[in-house]
């Protein structure tokens, strides 16, 4: 049966019952969430640039990392056994160290371009981190798209779209026209970025732990955004006009950024990172909400209609599984099989993934049964 007839018969055989499930709004639920905390780290960001004069992104993200380091890493340390700190150290520190950098990078890169482009551009050139994690988990964690699941993307970048749309009606087509060509080359190689990470992301935390994910690319990205800070932001940092308003956005900003950092890791092992990364493209128009209170923007009707049409994406994307090379080797195979081999998994059809709090030592047994897992490349990075 070819993809086409399967689809067809899968309308004919459409029950609303198995696509609106529980698990499903769950994982929307989740990943509107996120999208709230990134529309959180916007406001604070834009406050402190239009408002206070300050412009520090890295001395921002350096905030978020300590955090990420005070917390986890200091839970690695606590670790006994095989799975503790030093082995982890010693058997993958050239791993997180990539990934770390990379996650860093990600995040600057795209701060940078807002210097060169328009943000009409970015948020265009931004969603390019949809298609490659396709590309990416394809790849690396085996999983095969059907053709709906091409038609939701489609779907949602056209959300996008009309939101671009709405900004331009509106006179929002602001920032710098300095070097476009630069500014759109960033957007793509933090979009590039973003995507390795992800992707990265959810092999780890689906194999391995949230715990020492979180750990381990918070103590590298803290020592490479120390570095980055002190040779970028050495003028910036010391110009700033500290008040409790500009401490209270700084904490703010941080605290989201941990939040997200935090939890993203849990969604992306309930659903996958393409899936999360759709969720999230509602993130822009919740700013944008925010902005007509905050900073007086102009609504446009299109933002709605934005909002609607992402959303549907989104449940489209999520209404049939995402197979692994695994499952379509292996009809006879069980998703639960899939899962505990390291393989990708959609949220509708994987239910009761609630493997992060078991111990160490029972991942290790059941791993230990399956073929073994690598990461096969050094793409490993994160948006966390």
């Amino acid at each position: 049966m070819n993809e086409r007839s399967r689809l067809l018969l899968r309308i004919r055989e459409f029950n609303p019952k198995e696509v609106f499930t529980w698990q499903l709004a769950k994982t929307f639920a989740m990943g509107q969430g996120l999208a709230g905390l990134i529309c959180g780290t916007a406001i604070t960001s834009q406050f402190l640039a239009s408002n206070f004069h300050v412009n520090t992104p890295m001395l921002q993200s350096f905030l978020n990392y300590l955090l990420l380091t005070v917390t986890y890493t200091t839970m690695l340390l606590c670790r006994t056994g095989d799975g503790n700190f030093l082995q982890i150290l010693k058997r993958r520190w050239w791993k997180y160290l990539l990934l770390g950098l990379v996650d860093v990078e990600a995040n600057y890169t795209v701060v940078k371009a807002y210097q060169y482009t328009t943000i009409t551009s970015i948020q265009l050139l931004d969603c390019f981190v949809i298609p490659v994690l396709m590309g990416l988990s394809w790849w690396i964690l085996k999983a095969r798209y059907r053709l709906i699941h091409y038609v939701a993307v489609c779907i949602c970048l056209l959300g996008v779209g009309a939101m671009v749309g709405a900004d331009l009606l509106a006179g929002r087509d602001q920032g710098s026209t300095s070097n476009i060509l630069l500014g759109d080359g960033l957007v793509l190689l933090s979009a590039s970025l973003y995507a390795v990470s992800n992707v990265c992301q959810e092999y780890t935390v689906k194999n391995l732990s949230r715990v020492e994910f979180l750990g381990m690319v918070g103590l590298f990205s803290t020592i490479i955004s120390t570095i980055q800070m002190v040779i970028l932001e050495r003028n910036e940092i010391p110009a700033i006009q500290w008040s409790w308003e500009v401490g209270l956005l700084f904490a703010a900003f941080a605290l989201c950024m941990y939040a997200l950092y935090s939890f993203m890791p849990i969604v992306i092992k309930l659903s996958s990172a393409t899936s999360v990364n759709l969720s999230l493209l509602t993130a822009d128009l919740f700013s944008l909400f925010c902005g007509i209170f905050l900073f007086h923007y102009n609504f446009s009707g299109l933002y709605i209609v934005s909002l609607v049409v992402i959303l549907i994406g989104f449940v489209a994307f999520n209404a049939v599984p995402t197979p692994t090379a695994a499952t379509d080797s292996s009809p006879s195979s069980s998703p639960a099989a899939t899962c505990e081999e390291g393989c990708s998994e959609n949220p509708v059809a994987a239910q009761g993934d609630a493997q992060e709090l078991q111990p160490t030592e029972d991942r290790r047994k059941r791993s230990a049964s399956g073929p073994s897992q690598s990461y096969g490349s050094t793409e490993l990075s994160t948006r966390m």
